[in-house]
């Protein structure tokens, strides 16, 4: 098989090329004897990351593979061999596929491949974080340590996004009630009104025939609505999907008051601990901050995460790097300084994300507290708004009437 790869040598110089092996895996244990760090690779039949063989499989449960680790990590640090360790642990797995990946590395650790080769050729079940933590715990003779550091690292960022969507739910409920409220209101509630007005003849308020029209409208026109609303809804995924303008979207939300606040610090925040860990298991910086930005969900960033690489790899220094993007917040990049100068960046970085991660929840609690009685005056004021025009033409009723 062909494979189209990028290539970091231990000075940090790049190379691309195209290689030819039996399997990934066999390739990747090639390179790692090479003394090369593999950036990205993939098969030469596919285009842009979508392979044209087998479909992959999807669904390793997070849960499950933290607590596999957690185990593996024990079970190492009490001196088991590795291959017994699989073994035992792969017929504890609950998840099908799962299950299926653990069969597969035990049989590949057991047939003379090393670990993160074995995890490596699942890559796209698996984080890059997980396989570049596997490699540096090889290489430094701690694997049971970097197991333990990188589970803890997967804890917290699940905690963070765990507290993020769980002060989202409220407002998400509310905005959602809102909508069916208006639009029971619109499709079913104003045409009885309407039928009821319309056996007297009088001439309705302004505001009641603004809300009569609107709601004629959308009835004769719902289905078209509601397809152009798919076909929106389709073409902004696809809009989406193409190149670049995933970055361009979320570099318009970092611009967003108050959410581009959040958005720039759990960037930030996704970075630091990614590198803290990586260099923690005795990663280079350059290749370590390669593999961050894929850990990194705001695209913009990540691209800009990119740039500080190769500046890095060029003999820029990271703070200096971080600072000339203007993307990163002033507190990471000069704690970044003090790290380098200090020679103890891995422990700030892991400050850093440590700050981050409770600035996050702090700002979140504001923003829900902020928001909350604002979409609920808000949702007032138009269901107001809306039985105000209904019942309005109720006090001309007595003048029509004489």
């Amino acid at each position: 098989m062909e494979f189209r790869c990028r290539l970091a040598s231990a000075s940090g110089e790049i190379t691309q090329g195209v290689y030819v092996a039996e399997s990934e895996a066999r390739l990747r244990h090639d390179f790692e004897e090479k003394g090369l760090f593999v950036l990205s690779l993939q098969a030469k039949g596919s285009l842009g990351g979508i392979s044209f063989g087998l479909p992959q499989r999807h669904g390793v449960p997070s849960r499950e593979f933290m607590v596999f680790n957690q185990e593996l990590a024990t079970l190492l640090k009490a001196g088991m061999p590795l291959v017994q360790s699989l073994d035992l642990l792969r017929r504890r797995a609950t998840s099908p596929v799962f299950r299926a990946v653990l069969e597969d590395v035990h049989e590949r650790v057991r047939s003379g491949s090393a670990l993160s080769d074995a995890f490596a050729a699942h890559g796209t079940l698996l984080p890059s974080v997980y396989t570049a933590s596997l490699l540096a715990g090889e290489r430094s003779g701690s694997l049971d340590t970097v197991l333990r550091r990188f589970v803890e690292y997967s804890k917290v960022i699940a905690a963070v996004k765990r507290k993020t969507l769980t002060a989202l739910v409220y407002p998400a409920v509310l905005i959602a009630l809102a909508v069916a409220v208006v639009a029971i209101i619109v499709l079913r509630v104003v045409p009885a009104f309407s039928d009821f007005y319309e056996g007297f003849g009088a001439d309705l308020p302004l505001i009641t025939r603004v809300i009569v029209a609107v709601s004629d409208r959308v009835r004769a026109q719902f289905f078209l609505l509601l397809v152009g609303g798919v076909v929106a809804a389709v073409a902004f995924y696809v809009w989406l999907g193409q190149a670049g303008q995933k970055a361009r979207l979320d570099r318009a939300l970092l611009r967003v008051p108050l959410v581009g606040d959040i958005a720039t610090k759990f960037a930030t925040s996704q970075m630091a601990r990614t590198l803290s860990t990586l260099l923690g298991g005795g990663l280079p910086l350059v290749y370590a901050l390669d593999i961050a930005t894929q850990s990194i969900g705001n695209q913009h960033v990540a691209r800009e995460l990119q740039i500080v690489a190769a500046r890095v790899r060029e003999g820029a220094s990271l703070s200096a790097s971080l600072e000339a993007r203007r993307v990163f917040p002033e507190v990471a990049v000069k704690m970044a300084e003090v790290g380098e100068s200090t020679g103890a960046l891995q422990e700030m970085l892991n400050t850093v994300a440590d700050f981050f991660d409770e600035e996050i929840e702090t700002k979140m609690e504001r923003f829900v507290t902020l928001v909350e009685p604002v979409l609920l005056v808000l949702t007032g004021i138009v269901i107001a708004a809306l039985l105000l025009a209904l019942y309005l033409p109720l006090f001309q009723l007595p003048a029509v009437l004489s």
